[in-house]
């Protein structure tokens, strides 16, 4: 609540300051901008004023449905223009306006330069790519319209979510998530749950960094995602709502909105959603002549709020500073009932486990940005954020056997996490003459988690033999992880005709200190490393263009890796961290292949190859104990990390965007490698080989009646690992869309994994044999409305945080 207060507070200021300082007379400007060939009202064509004394005052409006506008300015002497997409601008200097003045009708003539862009901006895809990067934009997409930031993931080219919500690029899981460029406290203490909860509506890009620069994060073998929040910079306001509703007892409202005036510019983005779903899952164990069978069913509901405030001033034409703030408040509820039966010499045990669980997260971030930009692109930017994250998870867990003389057992978990973060970054651009530019900057993570685990339960012992509720001190623990990360880096980038560079050097300091309170066992530890960046292209022609980036990267592992203390997922499963394991190195390659074919046609490709030391992987031991389970002696297994000695992976991957036609758009996605992993433990050989395959086809067609529709399968290949393989996973989804209230608003119905088949199969062969199935979510339907009011549907890309179309932004 402060944060709201404090942002209320300078928005109020500020606006005070404005008030003091504007004549107290104002004028009205008037007028009507239309099509000069045709004649036709042009809608959201901008009027700007600048006025010339003093100098630097800037106001204006934007016309509405019929080209009128009408707005108040404090009376002066002004520069006017007026400007829309793709037609030339239309100026007047030194206007004295100290009374009422109508402009008449100004006519406005299309671009020489811009004529063929027209049909592009109008019909553009929903993937655009660069030499470093792909820019996938979510507003494009039918099949994300009232989804969650995880479903837009799932459809972005190169990137897949598995059905646990885990994200991976080009089949590597590795990867760094940010927001505006940065970490984010929208992303939350469980990324994959924080993901699922905000709504596709607050998000105008993403941006897929395969290959990046110094100026990012050492961080993520596989690469970045860059999520761009919406923000718009139109004169006045505009914005958009969406409201959605689903099976599943889904539904919420979402939406941005920005107001322009002046030199301020507040803009907001977020909203309440409720989303529902319901997953199931089997899991089969054989031990000999015993066999253990668990199937379950679950119930999600996760409703809560996000948001992101701020507003931005202008100091002058090229300084600006921006306040914002982030809120996220959830409250999650899940159901599950998982049925057991288990067979013992024979004898049959049927018993059912019941684990309802409530989730509780909020999370308040402040951040202040100071940008200067000069002549060049020179750019100075200068940022401040502090976040508080707090997470409380409880669940009850009932346990009763049906055919056996056994008391109810019942358990209560309760986990507590609390993370504060503070982060700082300075980046400097400085050009060196028309064609290079160097770079240098800092960023400082420092971050705190604390984690508090507690079991209660009524296991009847000779401790216990009235079978109180008592906290079982085997498994309650308590977990403090300080995690600094100070870096340094710099970077330098020419252009010599044909041929681009830029080559950079990064250094990263981290401090790590683990501390299990509950056990005393205190670690610290810290390390040094530096990372090479090499990006260079060359442009064969006006159409083609070859790419080869080098970048050195790191995986470091969490407090929830570290951890040396057991926590119990099952009766028989634990989890155990593990406080030697050390981070992991990569070294990768990319090669890409860009050919802008036609106007309808762009081809997209890349062969890579990373090379990982002392990757993480996840292996189940068994630990030479038993438990009790329905009366039978079961065995406990361990899963823990550990540091395999490498992994090779080498793959291409080819994009092809095509538009036979302005109504008609096809985009295609398939990625291809190989993973080889080396390394044994314990005596244990954990190498594999793993050759698999992603494809993704989007379509989009608009049908009769203006209604679009769009489809989108997406095929998994079959994965192997030391130990289990799983089959391969297909799904399709559908959307249609239809707009209304002559395109300012517009009504889709979505519907995600249409044939139920999204489904992950896995055969286990170590340490004990079985098969697995899980469901996270069955087909859900979810019809939303948007509606649009001073806002182009179709629009350009607008600048924002972490934006830009340099050659090597990243």
């Amino acid at each position: 609540m402060k944060y709201i207060t404090l942002i209320t507070i300078i928005i109020f200021t500020l606006s005070n300051a404005i008030a003091q300082r504007a004549p107290a007379k104002e004028i009205t400007l008037s007028g009507k901008v239309q099509d000069k060939s045709g004649g036709v009202p042009l809608e959201y064509a901008t009027i700007t004023l600048t006025s010339v004394a003093p100098p630097n005052e800037v106001t204006g409006g934007i016309t509405n449905f019929d080209g009128d506008f009408s707005f108040q300015a404090p009376a002066g002497v002004y520069d006017i223009k007026v400007e829309f997409i793709s037609f030339e601008p239309y100026e007047l200097k030194a206007q004295k306006l100290f009374k009422n003045t109508s402009l008449g009708t100004i006519a406005l003539e299309i671009s020489a330069a811009t004529l063929e862009e027209v049909t592009v901006i109008a019909e553009k895809t929903t993937v655009e790519y660069k030499l470093d990067k792909q820019i996938y934009n979510v507003g494009k997409d039918l099949t994300v319209s009232g989804a969650s930031v995880s479903d837009v993931l799932d459809n972005v080219p190169s990137v897949s979510v598995d059905v646990e919500g885990n994200v991976a690029l080009r089949g590597n899981d590795d990867v760094r998530i940010l927001i505006n460029g940065k970490p984010s406290g929208l992303i939350g203490l469980s990324g994959t749950e924080a993901l699922r909860q905000l709504p596709a509506e607050s998000i105008e890009r993403v941006e897929v960094i395969t290959s990046p620069s110094a100026r990012y994060d050492a961080e993520g073998s596989a690469g970045i995602l860059n999520i761009i929040l919406r923000r718009s910079k139109l004169q006045g306001l505009n914005g958009a709502v969406t409201a959605n509703i689903g099976n599943f007892g889904t539904g919420g409202l979402s939406g941005n909105v920005n107001y322009r005036t002046g030199d301020f510019n507040i803009f907001a983005t977020g909203g309440y959603n409720i989303r529902g779903s319901e997953g199931n899952s089997l899991n089969s164990r054989i031990d000999g002549e015993n066999t253990l069978l668990e199937q379950a069913d679950f119930n999600r509901e996760r409703g809560g709020l996000t948001a992101n405030l701020g507003v931005e001033y202008y100091l002058n034409d090229n300084t600006s500073v921006t306040v914002a703030t982030v809120i996220r408040d959830s409250n999650n509820e899940n159901g599950s009932v998982n049925n057991i039966t288990q067979t013992n010499d024979g004898v049959l045990i049927e018993s059912q486990r019941l684990a309802p669980e409530t989730e509780e997260d909020n999370t308040k971030q402040l951040s202040l940005n100071f940008d200067k930009r000069w002549e060049n692109d020179g750019n100075l930017s200068i940022e401040f954020q502090y976040e508080d994250s707090q997470e409380r998870e409880f669940t009850d867990i009932s346990n009763t056997t049906f055919n056996a003389n056994l008391p109810i057992e019942l358990e209560t978990n309760e986990t507590l996490e609390d993370q504060t973060r503070l982060f700082a970054q300075v980046d400097f651009v400085q050009p060196l003459g028309d064609n290079a530019r160097f770079e240098a900057g800092y960023r400082g993570n420092l971050s705190e988690l604390d984690t508090k685990f507690t079991v209660f339960d009524n296991v009847v012992d000779d401790d216990n033999p009235n079978g109180d509720f008592l906290i079982n001190t085997d498994l309650t623990n308590s977990l403090i992880y300080k995690e600094d990360i100070h870096a340094l880096y710099t970077q330098y980038g020419s252009k010599i005709n044909k041929f681009n560079f830029l080559l950079g050097l990064r250094m990263e300091y981290t401090d790590i200190e683990i501390d299990q309170q509950t056990t005393s066992d205190f670690n610290s530890r810290d390390f040094t490393n530096f990372f090479p960046t090499v990006n260079l292209n060359y442009e064969l022609n006006e159409k083609e263009t070859i790419s080869l980036g080098y970048n050195r990267r790191i995986r470091r592992p969490r407090g929830f890796f570290l951890n040396p203390f057991p926590s119990r997922t099952s009766a028989t499963n634990f989890f155990q961290g593990n406080p030697n394991l050390n981070p992991s190195l990569s070294n990768g390659l990319d090669f890409g292949y860009l050919n802008r074919v036609s106007k309808s046609v762009t081809l997209n490709g890349s062969i890579f190859f990373r090379r990982s030391e002392d990757i993480f992987q996840f292996v189940f031991l068994d630990t030479g104990q038993t438990t009790l389970v329905n009366g039978v002696e079961e065995n406990v297994l361990t899963r823990t990390p550990i540091n395999l000695s490498r992994n090779d992976r080498i793959g291409a991957e080819a994009t092809l965007t095509y538009s036979p036609t302005k109504k008609w758009r096809i985009n295609a996605n398939v990625n291809v490698f190989n993973s080889d992993t080396v390394g044994e433990f314990e005596g244990i050989d954990y190498g594999a080989t793993n050759f698999t395959w992603t494809a993704r086809l989007n379509n989009k067609y608009t049908l009769p009646g203006s209604i679009d529709w769009q489809t989108r399968v997406n095929y998994r290949g079959p994965t192997v690992n030391a130990q289990s393989e799983s089959d391969g996973i297909f799904s399709a989804d559908f959307a249609f869309s239809k707009d209304l209230f002559k395109e300012r608003a517009s009504l889709a119905l979505n519907i995600r994994d249409i044939f139920n088949s999204r489904i992950r199969r896995s055969t286990v062969a170590f340490p004990f044999p079985g098969e697995s199935e899980f469901q996270f979510r069955e087909r859900s339907i979810n019809l939303s409305f948007t509606y649009r009011f001073n806002q182009k549907k179709k629009r350009e890309r607008e600048g924002g945080y972490g934006g830009g179309d340099e050659e090597f932004e990243g």
